[in-house]
C-alpha cells in the first residue's frame, strides 16, 4: 500500500488528517520550518504527539559539506522516533548518503529535478527518492514524465528505493504519480484537502439528509 506522507509542520493539521487518513508520517524540509518559526525538536515532539499511530517523520539536514552532512544525520537518526535523513541529491549530498548508508541510516534523495539524478540517488544506496513534480512543471518540465521515467529506471534495475513524490499544486499532479506505482507520496495541507473535496459531493449528502428526514424525522437509520 502506497504511504502517505502530509509536507507540514503544522501539528494542528496533522490531528485533522490523522482522523480522517491513514497518514505514514509527515514530511518537512528547512523552509517549512523556517516559515513555522518552531524548530524541529518541538515539531517532532508536538506532531508524535498528534498521531493515533507511530509516525515516521523525514527530516532534512542543513550542513552543507559532506562530514558535516553525516555527523548531522547520526544526531538526526539518535532522535526517538522513526527517522528517515533527507539529503538533497547533489554531489555532496550523493557522497554523504553513501557514507550514511555503511551506518545504517534511513535515508531520503531531495531536491530531484531529473530521473537520472534519481537514479544515482538511488544507485548510493537512498531508501527514498522525492522528485518534485510542480517544480519540474514550473520550469517548463514534464514532473509526471520525470517521475515515470525514474520508476522504470527502478524496476528494470531492481533496486529497492522507493520513490516520494513531492510538490504538488493540484490533485490531478498526485493522481498522475499515484497511477504510476510509486510506493509513497507527500502532499501539502491544501492538496491533501482537495483529494476528498468535490463541489458536488455536500449536495448529495444534504438531500440524503432532506429526505431521510422528510420520510422518518428525527430517527436514525437503526430505528426506521
Amino acid at each position: 500500500m502506497i504511504e502517505l506522507y502530509l509536507d507540514t509542520a503544522d501539528v494542528e493539521e496533522v490531528k485533522r488528517f490523522d482522523s480522517c487518513l491513514p497518514l505514514k508520517g509527515v514530511t518537512t524540509n528547512p523552509s517549512i520550518l523556517a516559515k513555522s518559526k518552531q524548530g524541529l525538536n518541538e515539531t517532532l515532539k508536538g506532531m508524535s504527539e498528534a498521531f493515533s499511530t507511530t509516525p515516521r517523520f523525514h527530516a532534512q539536514v542543513v550542513s552543507t559539506d559532506v562530514q558535516g552532512m553525516v555527523e548531522e544525520a547520526r544526531q538526526l537518526n539518535e532522535m526517538p522516533y522513526d527517522m528517515v535523513v533527507k539529503v538533497p541529491a547533489t554531489e555532496v549530498g550523493l557522497a554523504a548518503i553513501k557514507l550514511m548508508k555503511k551506518e545504517g541510516i534511513q535515508v531520503l534523495a531531495t531536491a530531484i529535478y531529473s530521473a537520472q539524478q534519481g537514479f544515482l540517488a538511488a544507485l548510493c544506496g537512498a531508501d527514498y527518492l522525492a522528485p518534485y513534480v510542480n517544480r519540474i512543471d514550473a520550469m517548463n518540465g514534464n514532473g509526471v514524465e520525470v517521475v515515470a521515467d525514474l520508476q522504470l529506471l527502478l524496476d528494470q534495475n531492481q533496486l529497492p528505493a522507493k520513490i516520494l513524490a513531492a510538490s504538488f499544486k493540484n490533485t490531478q499532479q498526485a493522481m498522475e504519480v499515484m497511477k504510476l506505482g510509486i510506493e509513497a507520496i507527500t502532499l501539502p495541507v491544501d492538496v491533501a484537502a482537495q483529494m476528498f473535496a468535490h463541489p458536488a459531493v455536500q449536495p448529495a449528502v444534504d438531500q440524503f439528509d432532506q429526505d431521510w428526514k422528510g420520510a422518518f424525522g428525527d430517527k436514525l437509520s437503526f430505528e426506521s
